[in-house]
């Protein structure tokens, strides 16, 4: 029996890859994206190649009424959601303080709110079926704070501790909740951000990879991934809670000033 995945964000990056993957795999979808040409296009693309059915739903998730107006879509279309994978984010560079504040606002809402109330809206029915598995994007921005970022970065560490958290209260069932942590990747995001021209991002690694990484750790049921990241970088996180606060966040400052 197909699996229909929900992913949002998916009309480029690491969304998209994710769509090609389960649709390569025989599996249904609902593309959720704010671009209906992009989205069309890849329903097109996918139905044709892969014999699939692809729905499609242009929203902007940032709007606190999203989650629910797509929710309800679905359910009116009677389709049952057994993949949600919660993809759709952004982040932005600049000091707190100067940035424009209804960015950050708008960033909060998609980045955590969104994702929470998807989350929340469809988790009782994988309860009530017992099965279902949930992929959240988070970052390995998670890991620290994060100067010149300190809003994007704490939207991931919320991510983070709260995909971990519920994973832990459906210890009991057949459902499992995957944490992302992607590090620099070759996405829109980074020229959305500004962190295209730092040096985080000098050798950022590619979507395809990373989805497929998650991919595999989702169904797998992993409580986290870790993709995108060098050696060295694995390294660094390891090391990261025996490291004094001031160098790290200093550190980090450094890094993404362009």
């Amino acid at each position: 029996m197909n699996k229909t995945a929900l992913i949002t964000g998916a009309s480029t990056g690491i969304g998209k890859e994710l769509a090609i993957i389960h649709a390569q795999k025989g599996g249904d979808l609902v593309i959720v994206a704010r671009r209906l040409d992009k989205l069309e296009s890849l329903k097109q693309e996918l139905e044709e190649k892969f014999s699939v059915k692809v729905m499609i739903i242009a929203k902007d998730l940032s709007n606190p009424d999203s989650p629910k107006e797509i929710y309800e879509q679905i359910k009116n279309a009677g389709v049952t959601i057994d993949y949600l994978i919660n993809n759709a984010g952004f982040g932005g560079l600049g000091k707190f303080y100067e940035r424009n504040w209804k960015d950050d606002f708008t960033m909060i809402n998609l980045n955590i709110v969104a994702l929470t109330a998807l989350t929340r809206f469809f988790l009782p029915e994988f309860v009530k079926r017992n099965s279902g598995k949930i992929l959240n994007v988070s970052s390995t921005a998670s890991f620290m704070p994060g100067p010149l970022q300190a809003v994007y970065y704490a939207t991931k560490a919320y991510v983070t501790f709260f995909s971990n958290a519920i994973a832990e209260e459906l210890h009991d069932t057949n459902i499992t909740v995957t944490n992302l942590m992607p590090g620099a990747t070759e996405t829109e995001f980074g020229k959305v951000s500004g962190m295209d021209k730092t040096a985080m991002f000098k050798n950022a690694f590619s979507a395809k990879g990373v989805a497929e990484d998650a991919y595999k750790g989702m169904i797998k049921g992993k409580l986290d991934v870790i993709s995108g990241v060098s050696f060295g970088q694995k390294m660094m996180f390891g090391m990261l809670p025996f490291l004094p606060k001031k160098f790290k966040l200093k550190t980090i400052r450094k890094m993404q000033e362009v």
